[in-house]
C-alpha cells in the first residue's frame, strides 16, 4: 500500500509548477479579453465618429443647399430678398451676399417681379455702390421684372445708394430716410499724450504714410485731401439718386445735405413714391401674393466657425480699420 504511487507524496516544487501553470492561464486570459474589449470599444468608437461626421455632413449639405432648394418648381411667386442692418464686407448685408440672391431672383422663371426690403442705417460706399450698379445690371437684363424697395424702419445713406436704383420705392409714414451724404470719422489724442507725457514715434517712408494717424497732428494739407475725397464721393452719391428718381425727385437745397426725413415727408420730396408693405406690394403691385425668400442666410459652417471663434482675428482687424471709417450713413 504505501508503494501505491496514488499515495506518493509530491515534491513541493511540482505544485508551486502547477499553481504557476494555473496562474499564467489565468493571466493569459484576462489579458486576451482585454484585448478583445479594447477591439471591441476601437471598433464601436469608429462607428461612431463615422456616424458623427455623416451627421455633420449631411447637415452641412441640409442647410447650404435648402436656400436653392426651396426656389425649385414654384410657380409664379414675388421673390424677396432682404438688407437687415449696417452694409458691410463682413456682414449679411455684404455685396457678396446680397448679390447672388437678386441674381437667383431675377432668373426664377417663376419670380414675377422682385422686392428688396431693407431695413439699414448705411455703411460702405464700395459695398451700396456694387449692389446698386448689379440693380442696373439686373434691371436691364430682365427688363419684363421689376425691382421695388420696401423700407422697413430705415433707409438711410448706404441703404438708400441702394434704394435709389429701384423701380419703385415703399415705405411706411414714419420710416426714416434720407442722409445722403458721407463722413469720415475718427479720433485724435495728440492734446491727451502731451498732457500725460506720452512721444508718439512714428515713422514713415512718404509724405503722407501717416495720414489720418489718430496720433499724430492733422497737417491742413491732410484735410483737404480728406474733404477732395468726401466731396467726390459725396458727388457719386448725387449722381446715383439723380439718375435713379429722375423727374420724380423734388430737389431742394437740403435734399443732398445729409438731413433725412420720415416716410410721408419722402414721398412729398420724391425720395420715395408711396405707401406699402411687402405684403401689399405683392397683393396689390406686383399680383403675385405668394411670396418667397431668396435673401442669403447664413449657413451652419458660418455659425459654427463664428462660435468658435474662428473670426477673432478678422474682427481684431475690422475694429482696428474701423478706428477711423469712410462710410455713407
Amino acid at each position: 500500500m504505501m508503494n501505491d504511487p496514488l499515495f506518493e507524496k509530491k515534491p513541493a516544487d511540482s505544485v508551486e509548477n502547477a499553481s504557476a501553470s494555473w496562474d499564467r492561464t489565468v493571466l493569459e486570459k484576462l489579458l486576451f479579453e482585454s484585448l478583445r474589449e479594447q477591439r471591441l470599444r476601437r471598433r464601436w468608437g469608429i462607428f461612431f465618429k463615422f456616424t458623427f461626421l455623416l451627421l455633420i455632413l449631411g447637415g452641412f449639405y441640409y442647410f447650404s443647399g435648402f436656400s436653392d432648394a426651396q426656389t425649385e418648381n414654384l410657380g409664379h411667386h414675388t421673390a424677396l430678398v432682404e438688407i437687415d442692418g449696417e452694409i458691410d464686407a463682413g456682414g449679411s448685408a455684404s455685396a457678396k451676399d446680397v448679390i447672388p440672391a437678386l441674381n437667383r431672383a431675377f432668373a426664377d422663371a417663376g419670380s414675377v417681379s422682385v422686392i428688396l426690403r431693407i431695413n439699414s442705417p448705411g455703411g460702405s460706399p464700395v459695398q451700396a455702390g456694387m449692389i446698386n450698379d448689379e440693380i442696373v445690371r439686373l434691371r436691364s437684363h430682365y427688363p419684363d421684372k421689376k425691382l421695388y424697395v420696401v423700407v422697413d424702419e430705415i433707409c438711410a445713406s448706404g441703404g438708400y445708394y441702394i434704394a435709389a436704383a429701384a423701380d419703385k420705392i415703399y415705405v411706411n409714414k414714419a420710416s426714416v430716410l434720407g442722409s445722403i451724404g458721407v463722413l469720415m470719422d475718427g479720433f485724435g489724442f495728440t492734446g491727451l499724450m502731451s498732457k500725460v507725457g506720452v512721444e508718439r514715434r512714428l515713422m514713415t517712408a512718404g509724405e503722407n504714410k501717416g495720414f489720418m494717424d489718430p496720433y499724430s497732428p492733422q497737417t491742413e494739407k491732410q484735410k483737404e485731401l480728406s474733404q477732395a475725397m468726401l466731396n467726390e464721393i459725396h458727388a457719386q452719391f448725387i449722381d446715383v439718386v439723380r439718375k435713379g428718381r429722375g423727374k420724380r425727385l423734388k430737389e431742394t437745397p437740403e435734399t443732398f445735405s445729409g438731413l433725412f426725413w420720415i416716410g410721408s415727408k419722402a414721398v412729398e420730396m420724391g425720395l420715395a413714391d408711396d405707401f406699402g408693405t411687402v405684403e401689399s406690394v405683392s397683393r396689390d403691385v406686383i399680383k403675385a401674393e405668394d411670396i418667397v425668400d431668396y435673401t442669403q442666410k447664413e449657413g451652419l459652417p458660418e455659425r459654427v466657425l463664428k462660435k468658435f471663434g474662428a473670426s477673432v482675428g478678422s474682427s481684431a482687424v475690422s475694429s482696428l480699420l474701423k478706428s477711423n471709417s469712410l462710410s455713407i450713413r
